[in-house]
């Protein structure tokens, strides 16, 4: 009997198993070479300004949306994958399509001062 289950355990190791899937694919990303300086825009997310795609940065991986699809790679000029709905963050899903799409930082020339002094500082990154 002993036997018989050893037999058993051994051949369920030999059994193909489905492999989780995950497609690698080759995304053309309009990025520079280098990087510029990734800017925080949320706790844990930060994002490449002033590019046409919304690149993230999550955990370690840099992470596209293109239409209802996520890719993400360690490396933003190669070995990008698919990946499922699920397998992506909640922070980025939850981030509106298109919200960080050539994106720039406000600059911070001392807004705070001239706000409390109840001055307009015009072209300083404010909507005017």
């Amino acid at each position: 009997m002993r036997n018989l289950l050893f037999a058993a355990v051994a051949a369920s190791f030999l059994v193909p198993r489905p492999a989780a899937a995950q497609v690698s694919v080759t995304l053309r990303l309009d990025l520079p070479v280098v990087l510029p300086a990734l800017v925080v825009v949320e706790p844990g997310i930060r994002v490449v300004p002033g590019v046409n795609e919304e690149v993230f940065l999550v955990d370690g991986f840099y992470w596209v949306r293109r239409d209802a699809h996520w890719y993400r790679s360690h490396d933003h000029r190669s070995g990008w994958v698919a990946v499922e709905s699920r397998g992506v963050p909640p922070r980025l899903v939850r981030i509106p399509p298109g919200h960080y799409r050539k994106w720039h930082p406000r600059e911070k020339h001392d807004q705070g001062d001239h706000e409390r002094r109840g001055k307009s500082k015009k072209g300083h990154g404010r909507d005017d």
